[in-house]
């Protein structure tokens, strides 16, 4: 099993056993779901793009090139390779160049009408790091009541990799659903994961949800083999995909409310008397936390970022301004600067603000199956007329397609424009 670095080691956390924050002790190696031949994997062109040894000259490998020809769901423009970029009109500001954009795959797209506004290698498939618990989170999330309660076992927690970061769950004390998801979020917590996993019936049946649920989104280069997003033979996504499941749970309040949150309180060890003690967690999304060198980017509202050794730094963000939400994913910077991922990022959103109005997309965010399954029976009911005969939705203005729509999506789009006042007022609770 790879080396990982944690998503939190910016923070400098105690590396006591068990202290927020801190490495996981080596424990039995995660298993790959049944029926898959590692080795095999390990060849497979699903890697394209992992780490990989120097070779015995001693210079540095080369960089790994994307495939020819990636998926074209979304667009035929998104399967191939590099920078794709709109027709500007005229006004529109000049994309950034590949100095400041290193990243081997990005995508910035506008989150309610699913125009992908640019791209680089949208498809290619990556490791994602902990970028895919936005997939474990909009398919576990729903099923359990923030107040359920889960006294976590020791065999809970069997099977995080080593170097996982984790928030600190001890074992044999009770947690609260809501506890752990404030510890998946803010510190991406492997051992949160692992005990929303065991409550959800274990790790293999979680990732065989996930793969479902992946399968729902149209999200076809993922493949999921921890609930975690810890490096294993196989396991991939892509920047088109990552934004998928983004968009998707953010149609969730839950997940708007965690992903959105600076910091928080996690419960710690029981203290006498009856009261237990707590400790303090910050998010480790920089561009929501900030760190000493970034600062807060304006507007921003969540959602996840990842770091491991085949994943370098990976990150998804969604801000909003002037009544424009974007979602932003940014895979593995070759510029192997601090905080780089979340420059990036940031460029790419400032770029997005600016230019909205004033590119052509070169593709779009498609929507679920079951979207575009009630779509096809509005349109044998005679509503075409009014936009939801198309799977990609009602026209807007400029003739180009949306997802955010039919009944229950449109709620969703509505509730991400106000992401923005909701990260605001939860920094101001935590005092950040």
């Amino acid at each position: 099993m790879p080396t990982t670095f944690s998503d939190a080691t910016a923070l400098t956390p105690s590396t006591a056993p068990g202290a927020p924050g801190s490495a996981a002790p080596p424990r039995r190696p995660v298993r790959p779901v049944a029926g898959l031949a590692a080795a095999a994997l390990l060849a497979s062109p699903l890697l394209a793009g992992t780490a990989s040894a120097a070779p015995a000259d001693g210079k540095p490998p080369k960089a790994p090139a994307p495939p020819a020809k990636m998926s074209a769901v979304g667009g035929g423009r998104l399967g191939q390779p590099g920078v794709q970029v709109g027709q500007p009109a005229a006004g529109a500001p000049k994309l950034p160049g590949p100095d400041a954009l290193t990243a081997r795959s990005w995508i910035i797209s506008d989150a309610k009408s699913g125009k992908v506004l640019a791209a680089k290698n949208p498809h290619w498939r990556l490791a994602p790091a902990s970028t895919l618990k936005m997939l474990f989170a909009d398919t576990v999330l729903p099923k359990f009541p923030k107040d359920e309660k889960r006294t976590v076992k020791p065999a809970d927690l069997e099977g995080m990799g080593a170097g996982s970061s984790l928030v600190g769950i001890k074992e044999n004390l009770s947690y609260s659903v809501h506890d752990l998801w404030l510890g998946v979020f803010l510190r991406s917590g492997n051992d949160a994961v692992h005990a929303l996993s065991a409550m959800n019936g274990g790790t293999e049946a979680t990732v065989a949800e996930m793969q479902k649920r992946a399968k729902e989104l149209n999200a076809t280069d993922t493949h999921v083999v921890t609930p975690d997003g810890y490096d294993a033979p196989g396991q991939v996504s892509s920047a088109y995909d990552l934004s998928l499941f983004a968009r998707a749970g953010l149609q969730n309040a839950d997940f708007r409310e965690y992903c959105s949150t600076a910091s928080a309180q996690f419960p710690g060890e029981e203290a006498k008397h009856g009261k237990r003690k707590t400790f303090g967690i910050q998010n480790t999304n920089r561009l929501l936390s900030g760190d000493y060198d970034i600062k807060p980017y304006p507007g921003i509202a969540g959602v996840k970022n990842g770091s491991t050794t085949n994943a370098g730094s990976t990150f998804t963000g969604v801000a909003e301004r002037g009544g424009r939400t974007l979602l932003v994913t940014v895979m593995n910077p070759q510029k192997k600067e601090h905080n780089e991922a979340y420059r990036e990022a940031a460029r790419l959103l400032d770029w997005g603000f600016a230019a909205a109005d004033k590119v052509e997309p070169v593709g779009r965010l498609v929507g679920s199956k079951s979207d575009e399954d009630r779509a096809a029976r509005a349109k044998a009911h005679g509503d075409a007329e009014n936009g939801y005969g198309d799977p990609q939705g009602p026209k807007t203005a400029d003739g180009s397609g949306g997802t955010w729509t039919t009944v229950g999506i449109a709620g969703g789009a509505l509730a991400v424009l106000g992401l923005a006042a909701l990260v605001l007022m939860r920094r101001r609770r935590a005092g950040s």
